[in-house]
């Protein structure tokens, strides 16, 4: 892994920390992580994307140290693509950019698609589909199961909704990454994520992406529309998201796009088989003009 600049980007009112990799005159590749995972989620795909022509930047999202916590405490999914149409602007970005964005940075990118559609040449979203596709498992009876199972595996929405549950983040973290993506090893990565998350007032903030979107957001969160083509990649094993769910409803995403869910692999295929995931990536994006 080659070592990444550390930016500080000012954008829709925020200060951003970022890391980066590649000529910064080179087209934008932005690169947008999810909870509870921080900007280092991308020390593999941004040096690869950078070798390839790209300037990758990676910012750590609103209220993830060291990028300020949103003054108005909104981190709702319009804020959040938001913040992304501003980095973009911020960094020089053109009609070559692209985005690639897992967990809550993948719905944040169909958040952008939603909005300005244009706005970025290609998208990439990982590990979690379009958030309509959640709750179609409920609408036919051959894949009730699957809803349910889901169910299960999202305990964490209700928890990140209770009063305490800041307090417990020292526990439930480490569990989340164990559990998302079995036999990884994601301690250095969990290390990283109390240290974006280092006071009350960050880890209150990770959990308002949840408390945010699935209380006054809720509608606006099932129903986001996905506006471009985009390369959907889940791991066949993830423990947060089933990837059952993009097999049984391809149709979720729009015309044009492609899906594949990947063998061996969970939550954070990122960085547990980079080898496997940077190629698959960098062949869609293609080399810039």
């Amino acid at each position: 892994m080659s070592e990444p600049e550390q930016l500080t980007i000012d954008a829709n009112g925020l200060s951003f920390g970022a890391l980066a990799w590649g000529d910064p005159d080179a087209p934008l590749a932005l690169l947008v992580h999810g909870y509870p995972d921080t900007a280092w989620t991308w020390r593999h795909l941004g040096p690869h994307l950078a070798e390839r022509g790209w300037r990758a930047v990676a910012p750590f999202t609103r209220g993830y140290g060291p990028t300020d916590l949103a003054p108005d405490d909104r981190y709702f999914i319009a804020d959040l693509a938001e913040d992304l149409l501003a980095l973009h602007t911020a960094l020089g970005g053109d009609g070559r950019s692209v985005l690639v964005g897992h967990d809550w940075g993948a719905v944040a990118t169909y958040g952008v698609t939603a909005r300005e559609p244009r706005r970025f040449a290609k998208y990439v979203a990982l590990s979690i589909p379009p958030t309509p596709a959640m709750l179609k498992p409920w609408t036919r009876r051959a894949t009730l199961g699957i809803g349910a199972r889901q169910l299960r595996l999202s305990w964490y929405f209700v928890y990140n909704q209770l009063p305490g549950s800041v307090g417990g983040l020292d526990r439930v973290i480490p569990k989340l990454w164990r559990d998302w993506s079995p036999g990884f090893d994601g301690r250095e990565d969990v290390d990283r994520a109390f240290a974006a998350l280092d006071s009350p007032a960050r880890r209150r903030a990770a959990l308002r992406y949840y408390r945010n979107n699935l209380q006054r957001g809720l509608k606006a969160t099932f129903t986001l529309p996905v506006g471009a083509p985009v390369l959907y990649l889940h791991g066949a094993d993830d423990g947060c998201m089933q990837a059952e769910i993009i097999e049984h409803f391809p149709d979720s995403l729009p015309a044009g796009s492609r899906h594949e869910v990947v063998p061996g692999l969970g939550h954070f295929m990122q960085l547990e088989a980079p080898e496997r995931i940077n190629p698959l990536i960098a062949e869609y994006l293609g080399t810039p003009a």
